[in-house]
């Protein structure tokens, strides 16, 4: 029997004010993060992924959002109405998150050993010298050289991939159970990316710890998760297993995403793009929000507002009519 996931969040939707009226961001997204998993969450800028990591982490700014439904369920609790005392007890404690860019993120005016201490001090009973060696662990476990001296440093001292490695110690410092790790190789060479992926499903093999990867670069999926989910406006539009989605995609977004990956064996005089940009949150009131750019439309799509089907593949689920085309028996049910 399997066991429950360590984060589930149940039909969740995330508005923000705008003038008068709330506007939907995220619209009735569902997933499980299961225990020790690597989790990626795919789409272009837009479509929701970094608002879905910080509902999760209790960070949406209110005003002007709000969680207007749905349950972030985090080891049994649902943490939507927790106070934000109890927040802080959780966050970069048990749910800990590593943000898009590290120079944004780290306070200029401290040293790093300052604000590693700080972290660690503020959910632990360690004493002094005893958070001095803490931090000296978790430097040389994200691959620093010289972490003593690398404590007396300021952020400006470092380059990018250094300061992504101190970010991830950060966000290891109290072995959170889940991590959230938002767009974390944006920023950063080819090389330097290659060594966080890497070092990030070394912590997650050493630690057990499940980690969500949001990106919109499929061979970073590809190269690090178990299981993926491709968000567009808003929604889920196909999730599963990433050998299932990267060999036989079936939402035609996910094939256009797949498409624009450059391919090196072949030179070819145009990249591949999707037409069109993804529609503005709220503007879309009935049918397929990809419709308006998708190569396969259907008269129904701009009518009819598709549910996320179950395919035959164990968890594979695909948002599109098409498969209704391929006959009613490929579907073992229809999920929300």
């Amino acid at each position: 029997m399997d066991k429950d996931p360590i984060l589930r969040i149940k039909d969740l939707k995330v508005s923000f004010q705008s003038g008068k009226k709330f506007v939907p961001a995220v619209d009735g997204i569902s997933f499980d993060l299961r225990d020790g998993e690597i989790l990626g969450i795919v789409g272009e800028s837009g479509s929701g992924k970094s608002v879905t990591s910080l509902a999760t982490m209790g960070l949406i700014p209110s005003p002007p959002g709000k969680i207007e439904n749905g349950e972030i369920i985090f080891e049994g609790r649902d943490l939507k109405n927790i106070s934000e005392k109890e927040w802080r007890k959780i966050r970069g404690n048990q749910i800990s998150m590593i943000f898009q860019e590290p120079m944004t993120s780290l306070n200029p005016l401290f040293t790093i050993g300052n604000q590693l201490m700080e972290a660690i001090k503020l959910h632990t009973d360690l004493t002094k010298i005893q958070i001095k060696q803490r931090c000296i662990e978790l430097l040389k476990l994200v691959g620093i050289p010289r972490a003593e001296g690398i404590l007396k440093e300021y952020p400006h001292q470092l380059s990018g991939g250094m300061r992504q490695r101190v970010m991830i110690a950060m966000a290891m410092a109290c072995n959170p159970k889940v991590l959230i790790a938002d767009e974390p190789t944006t920023a950063l060479d080819v090389t330097i990316q290659a060594q966080i992926l890497a070092l990030m499903k070394d912590l997650n093999q050493k630690t057990n710890t499940s980690i969500i990867l949001i990106t919109h670069d499929l061979g970073v999926v590809a190269e690090i998760c178990e299981r993926v989910i491709v968000m567009y406006s808003g929604q889920i539009v196909e999730q599963g297993d990433v050998r299932t989605i990267l060999k036989n995609p079936q939402h035609p977004y996910t094939i256009g995403l797949l498409k624009s990956v450059p391919d090196l064996r072949g030179k070819k005089e145009r990249l591949y793009s999707i037409p069109g940009t993804v529609p503005t949150p709220g503007s879309i009131h009935k049918g397929c929000r990809f419709a308006a750019r998708c190569s396969e439309v259907l008269s129904q799509c701009y009518e009819e507002t598709p549910q996320l089907y179950k395919t035959e593949k164990d968890g594979h689920e695909v948002r599109c009519f098409l498969h209704t085309l391929k006959g009613s028996d490929k579907h073992v049910g229809v999920t929300s």
